[in-house]
């Protein structure tokens, strides 16, 4: 369906093979705690720390390491850490749009280092607002299904918990919903049988997708993922539409 970027599930995948797992936890410590200083530790009251918790979870990041994020948010931990969070936007190589979503402590070093991967890459940063007018802000679940099971019979039973649309690529689909349902949606593909949730988080979802030849779709993906491996970078969303020979080899680079 039309506005779903293969990227996101692209990363998903990748960062389950990510060997470089102190990385990752950085960032998921970072989203907790900003989670729990803007909307308190209380994860029953809290929707953006519970998703960011769960999402932790997901990714097997240890309880202590999650109980330390939450502390230092809610100003009981030892070493508080000041972070702000930073929108970037820009183009990659053939013109596609890409938004980066970031969390730091020091925003002259974060804006040297995203505008450097833009430059590097052949792209470039842009003004705010440049290209977030064609995104928009969605929730988003992202699931793997037993096989066997009918993923059109899984996507249209989701569209009745709320599901807006969804993409079916072999035994995954993600599913777009309005942010204010994406709890409720997760809830209710969780406790479908042989439905296993991969990721629920809140995401700029491109309106129409930019088709690439390989080459530039090749430079776009390594942007995509040198920008994701940025320490002060948190997500990163594109328009790009890539071709399923282009993510294979991505996939497996």
């Amino acid at each position: 369906m039309s506005g779903h970027s293969k990227w996101s599930t692209i990363k998903h995948k990748k960062g389950a093979l990510d060997a470089k797992r102190g990385v990752l936890f950085t960032k998921l410590s970072r989203e907790i705690i900003v989670a729990a200083r803007s909307g308190g530790p209380d994860m029953d009251m809290n929707f953006r720390l519970r998703l960011s918790v769960q999402n932790a979870k997901s990714a097997n990041m240890p309880s202590a390491n999650i109980d330390r994020a939450i502390a230092k948010g809610a100003g009981t931990g030892a070493d508080g850490e000041q972070l702000e969070e930073l929108t970037y936007e820009g183009y990659a190589p053939g013109g596609a749009a890409i938004i980066v979503q970031g969390l730091t402590d020091n925003r002259n070093r974060t804006v040297a280092d995203v505008r450097s991967m833009f430059t590097k890459s052949g792209g470039n940063l842009a003004e705010a607002g440049a290209v977030s007018w064609g995104f928009d802000n969605k929730g988003t679940v992202l699931v793997t299904i037993d096989a066997g099971l009918d993923p059109e019979e899984i996507a249209l039973e989701a569209v009745d918990s709320g599901a807006e649309d969804f993409d079916i690529d072999g035994t995954s689909i993600s599913f777009t919903t309005d942010p204010g349902n994406l709890d409720l949606l997760q809830k209710a593909l969780g406790d479908m049988v042989g439905v296993e949730v991969e990721s629920a988080e809140l995401a700029m979802v491109p309106q129409v997708l930019m088709e690439l030849d390989d080459s530039r779709a090749k430079q776009t993906l390594r942007l995509l993922e040198a920008l994701e491996d940025l320490d002060d970078v948190q997500k990163v969303f594109s328009n790009a539409d890539f071709s399923d020979e282009v993510l294979e080899e991505f996939s497996v680079a």
